[in-house]
């Protein structure tokens, strides 16, 4: 008889602990779901105002290069202060920068879709892209703080990525469908709701998060520094894509953000509170994360001229353009949400880097041809092949980027590696350009082909960086958060 009550006092005990372990999973997903719902905004925002871009030229009678700016600007302030808004987490705490962001963004769309000028319509956007930089760079810190490292973790951002994969295409087709239906203020509108219910939820899930940098405050003047000088680069970039490389228009911002940031490296240096302590750059994972990640995403710029060769060689319309890309889209959705993490957890993060930037690099050398005779079957290969290794390489660079943190480095790494992946693109696409205008100034076929050579031989160079990569393992499964690997309630209590 005792020996049956002790049975039972243990079952007992066990049931509060299971319904405990449930609960916290249950509370996990629900902050994996909010995280989402902030980043599937900036990712659908950018992509509809790309559609109704042409509508808001015309009710407010702008020129092209002036209307630009909606979309331009919004890419500017959310790369700057992305570095600032990770440490910034770092320093307030994670969920108050995020809320932060979620709220400023929601008003900031109001605002836009308000807007009575285009300059009003510009600035609205501008502190969108700050919101955004808020609710990205914490986000990953955010995940990183709720899944422990391995499976948990390795899953999450798949889903993550897949995800925000999908919502970017949906926002093409969803921007079309608001601007005929509704006018393009509705597409700044739609972020209200969905805003508001995330705000709501963040508040309610999202663990109590105190400072958990050893500075108590931040670095003003590397904050104010490094944010201008990533505005002044991405700008350089921006014009780099249209002017060219090695003209004055892009030369003079390059250079000026090349002073700008090696002032923020002084001052970093000298800093007691430093915004990026230089010990942390000289990580060899951190260092190689970061690196690989601006050579993968820089090749994502080479796929524009995919675009230009599809409507100005083939002769397809842009829904028929934009309808060509649906099997990287779906590759993106299934591969990039499961496959990578699976990857990962059996054969390990360097040899997934190495499969994804020897994938990426086959697909761009099969797209140098660009066989015309082929059509739209000549592509579809390297696209599929781009498509593989790119939806496996983004979640583990991003897994990269955060491996090995210590308590109080998350939103830093965080900032850091999406910094490198924000940057990428318009590198990317200012170099291939460049190429491509170099060897044929008409930018014709001739100088699409070099542009793909340019990007191919780009993306080798990565994969003998990922070679060499060298990390910190991923540990084990573990079906269950513990309190020993970094569970939820962990990080803070729960609201």
């Amino acid at each position: 008889m005792t020996a049956i009550r002790r049975q039972e006092d243990v079952a007992g005990d066990t049931e509060p602990t299971v319904r405990a372990g449930a609960a916290l999973v249950s509370h996990a997903r629900l902050i994996l779901a909010v995280v989402i719902a902030a980043a599937f905004l900036d990712v659908v925002d950018f992509s509809v105002v790309q559609v109704a871009l042409p509508t808001i030229q015309r009710e407010f009678l702008a020129p092209l290069a002036e209307s630009q700016w909606v979309t331009g600007v919004y890419g500017l302030t959310l790369a700057g202060f992305l570095m600032v808004s990770g440490r910034a987490g770092d320093v307030y705490g994670q969920k108050r920068l995020f809320l932060t962001g979620i709220v400023l963004f929601t008003v900031s769309s109001l605002s836009a879709g308000l807007a009575p000028s285009l300059l009003s319509l510009v600035v609205s956007r501008a502190i969108q892209g700050i919101a955004a930089a808020m609710t990205t760079a914490t986000a990953l810190a955010i995940l990183a703080a709720t899944f422990p490292e391995g499976k948990e973790r390795n899953r999450a951002f798949g889903v993550l990525v897949s995800i925000l994969s999908a919502g970017f295409a949906a926002g093409s087709i969803a921007g079309g469908v608001l601007t005929a239906a509704f006018g393009w203020r509705s597409v700044m509108f739609v972020n209200v709701p969905i805003g508001a219910v995330a705000t709501i939820l963040a508040q309610r899930f999202i663990a109590r998060s105190g400072p958990r940098a050893t500075s108590k405050r931040l670095d003003i003047p590397g904050a104010v520094t490094v944010t201008a000088g990533l505005i002044l680069l991405v700008y350089a970039f921006t014009i780099a894509a249209t002017d060219g490389l090695f003209t004055i228009q892009a030369a003079l911002p390059l250079g000026l953000s090349a002073l700008t940031l090696a002032a923020f490296l002084a001052i970093e240096y000298r800093s007691k509170a430093p915004l990026m302590p230089l010990a942390f750059l000289r990580r060899r994972t951190t260092l190689t994360a970061n690196v690989l990640s601006l050579v993968v995403s820089s090749s994502a710029g080479a796929l524009i001229v995919l675009t230009v060769y599809l409507q100005g060689v083939l002769g397809y319309s842009p829904l028929d353009a934009g309808l060509a890309f649906l099997p990287a889209a779906a590759i993106f959705f299934f591969v990039g949400g499961w496959g990578s993490s699976w990857l990962m957890n059996r054969i390990g993060l360097q040899r997934v880097l190495v499969i994804s930037t020897a994938f990426v690099t086959l697909g761009l050398a099969m797209l140098a041809p660009l066989p015309v005779a082929a059509g739209y079957l000549g592509i579809l290969p390297g696209t599929i092949l781009w498509s593989l290794g790119a939806s496996i390489g983004f979640p583990a660079l991003a897994i990269a980027g955060l491996s090995g943190t210590k308590p109080g480095e998350e939103g830093l790494a965080s900032g850091l590696i999406q910094t490198s992946q924000r940057l990428g693109f318009p590198l990317g696409l200012s170099l291939v350009l460049t190429v491509a205008s170099t060897f044929d100034p008409q930018l014709g076929l001739t100088g699409f082909r070099y542009a793909f050579v340019g990007a191919a031989v780009l993306s080798a160079v990565g994969l003998g960086i990922a070679l060499r990569f060298r990390s910190e393992s991923v540990p084990a499964f573990i079906d269950e958060a513990t309190q020993e690997r970094g569970s939820v309630a962990e990080r803070g209590e729960l609201e």
